[in-house]
């Protein structure tokens, strides 16, 4: 059974893997004194191949995970798991507020003045109608440019951010988008900023490069305010890191990612999904 919520309980935020990390740290900066718990589950990264299905097999098991542990507020900092799984995780779970992951297409068509728009993102995002709903509410009159970047999430996850490899599937996907006229990139996967160095490197200053992490940071902030949950004393935050995957391989990595050194405990995927059968 889930703990009663209140300003003092941690948000829970949940990804593939280390994509999830480029929202830490802006809820960090964001809201400094709350406690996050953060789950990796690289035991199945990158959910980008998998059904929607499976995704939100794995989505509902983290929230009822994270639901155990008492949790405020749930991110869902994923935006293949946003497009497969945020509307059934919001019915599914009512007393939960969830933040979900959005491809920034609104701010980049509005600010877009070429009409055209290049979108990086994993092939669930584009299939699920979270996507599609975005694409047909506000960008109606903008061309969109999409490309899947095959092979980049795996890059990321491996720390490989501006690798010879990690280049050429950037510029694979980049400079076609280039050649037809787009000044405004949504990163429509939260792994991806942390190759936005590059990304630029490639672009030049001429194109924007949308980062969505400082707007789902205030997005949280609202939704807490708004819940009377916000925690407003003078406490630290605490992070607790967890991984389905390698506990070790993912603690080097966070001072490259967050620039800070942090235990990450590992927990088997097998003590969720069982959590899920029990309840």
């Amino acid at each position: 059974m889930a703990n009663l919520m209140d300003s003092f309980s941690p948000i829970g935020v949940f990804d593939s893997g280390v994509g999830g990390l480029s929202i830490l740290k802006a809820i960090r900066i964001q809201l400094p004194n709350e406690s996050v718990l953060y789950l990796a589950d690289q035991y199945h990264v990158p959910y980008g191949k998998r059904s929607l299905e499976e995704i939100r097999k794995f989505s509902t098991a983290i929230t009822h995970y994270f639901s155990r542990q008492g949790v405020k507020l749930i991110v869902v900092a994923c935006n293949t798991a946003s497009a497969a799984a945020l509307l059934n995780l919001r019915n599914s779970f009512p007393q939960i507020p969830f933040v979900g992951m959005e491809p920034a297409v609104k701010p980049a068509a509005e600010i877009s003045k070429t009409r055209r728009v290049g979108v990086l993102a994993t092939p669930a995002t584009f299939q699920g109608v979270l996507y599609a709903s975005v694409v047909e509410r506000f960008a109606k009159d903008v061309i969109l440019y999409q490309h899947t970047c095959p092979g980049l999430v795996s890059q990321i996850e491996s720390g490989q951010l501006d690798s010879p490899e990690t280049r050429l599937i950037l510029e694979d996907a980049l400079l076609p988008m280039i050649k037809e006229g787009i000044d405004t990139i949504v990163l429509g996967c939260t792994h991806y900023p942390f190759v936005i160095p590059l990304i630029k490197d490639i672009v030049g200053e001429n194109i924007r490069v949308i980062d969505p992490a400082p707007a789902v940071a205030k997005q949280v902030e609202r939704l807490l305010i708004n819940g009377n949950l916000a925690n407003i004393g003078k406490f630290p935050q605490r992070t607790t890191f967890y991984t389905t995957g390698d506990a070790e391989n993912f603690s080097n990595f966070l001072p490259k990612f967050i620039y800070e050194e942090g235990s990450v405990i590992k927990i088997k995927w097998i003590d969720i999904d069982q959590g899920l059968e029990n309840v």
